[in-house]
């Protein structure tokens, strides 16, 4: 298996633009909590700290597609910096009205703003895709690329909370910029393994997005699924930690879901299965459905913590999946914003699945909470059943 990870760096400057996207991809798990214990602390109270970070994620959600759809269209060296630049500018905007106490309603422009971050995830895959399109190892990278996905959420929440508490409240959001700002520089410069844009006709301002592709739809919402999953865990799993007077804990059974996912797909991505994607979607949409409901029943920490690794066995392959499916339905030159919609949908279920998951504790209980990923999961089956019929009909008219 390390062969074949070690194979996909053979291509130069492939190790480059990876540690690139690594740096520059950090900022987002770290804005969102850094903006929470940044107003938090500042104000006193979670309501508004927890409305301009949602005001983050949702603007996020909605404006990372249109950003990478326009890097689709004249290139990552030449979108990036601005969409950076006006990035920048809206976390500027949150950090110095912290510190000089302004007007709440002058923080909500400064998160839409913050919202322009470039999705560095679909960045580095679109990279990858330039390199091995057509070829065994894509599968490879993807599944490298879900697993860093993986250890930023894992590092740069922590980070930021750390940083903001340690030094001073703002300081997790102000090295989340430092990150961004040296990732993005890091990687347009590589201009040797930047994805060509396509100058024919049907690369034209006019053209559809490719979120009016049904498939992509249906993988989007798959992925809004997938997010609330992961939220409700989060959210849940510290609460049950709490109820049993071992607050701590909830980080060794966070950290039991992101390991289970991250060997799940680094398992995965030295596999060549022959079975259709379409249907290795569906088995994936169906272990992950039926993994959701040991956590209805759990009865103790330790067995919260191996329900959770069992659940997260099948995130990391059914996401990487997704990304393969995409990368087969959009057309070459519409691949970034194609990859963006589906982690788009992702964040905005991470968001909704924690907020649900947050009033069902607030009213029955920890245990409780775990009914939103369970109707969470039966949304992604749901999906992944709609998406392999919709892709098989295309095949058989084809």
């Amino acid at each position: 298996m390390a062969t074949l990870y070690r194979d996909l760096f053979s291509a130069p400057g492939t190790g480059r633009f990876t540690a690139a996207g690594l740096l520059a991809r950090l900022p987002l798990p770290m804005a969102g909590i850094g903006i929470i214990t940044l107003f938090s602390q500042k104000q006193g109270t979670f309501g508004l700290a927890g409305a301009i970070s949602a005001t983050f994620v949702l603007a996020y959600a909605l404006l990372s597609p249109q950003v990478s759809r326009y890097v689709d269209r004249y290139g990552q060296s030449r979108v990036l910096p601005a969409a950076t630049a006006i990035s920048i500018a809206g976390f500027f905007i949150l950090i110095a009205g912290s510190h000089w106490n302004v007007a709440s309603w002058v923080l909500f422009p400064g998160a839409f703003l913050a919202g322009f971050m470039p999705s560095m995830s679909a960045m580095i895959r679109a990279r990858w895709t330039a390199l091995y399109r057509g070829d065994a190892r894509l599968q490879t990278a993807y599944s490298l690329e879900t697993v860093l996905d993986e250890l930023t959420f894992i590092m740069g929440a922590p980070l930021s909370i750390a940083l903001s508490i340690t030094l001073f409240p703002q300081a997790g959001l102000l090295v989340a910029v430092l990150l961004l700002f040296s990732g993005v520089f890091a990687l347009v410069i590589l201009r040797g393994t930047e994805p060509p844009t396509v100058t024919t006709s049907r690369a034209t301002a006019g053209e559809s997005s490719v979120i009016g592709m049904k498939s992509v739809r249906l993988l989007a919402l798959l992925m809004v699924g997938m997010g609330m999953i992961v939220g409700t865990v989060d959210i849940v799993s510290i609460a049950y930690a709490g109820e049993w007077g071992h607050p701590a804990a909830a980080s060794l059974i966070l950290a039991a879901y992101a390991v289970g996912s991250c060997l799940a797909g680094l398992l995965f991505g030295s596999l060549r299965l022959k079975t259709p994607l379409s249907r290795l979607l569906w088995l994936g949409g169906l272990a992950t459905a039926a993994t959701t409901v040991p956590l209805l029943f759990v009865a103790n920490l330790t067995a919260l913590t191996v329900a959770v690794l069992v659940a997260g066995l099948f995130f990391a392959p059914t996401m990487i999946i997704a990304m393969s499916l995409v990368e087969r339905q959009v057309s070459e030159h519409q691949l970034t914003e194609g990859m963006t919609w589906l982690l788009a949908g992702l964040n905005i279920g991470v968001a909704l699945g924690a907020a649900i998951a947050g009033q069902v504790v607030d009213s029955g209980g920890a245990r409780q909470g775990f009914s939103v990923a369970l109707c969470a999961g039966m949304a992604v089956l749901l999906m992944a059943s709609l998406t392999h019929f919709t892709l098989r009909n295309q095949d058989h008219c084809a």
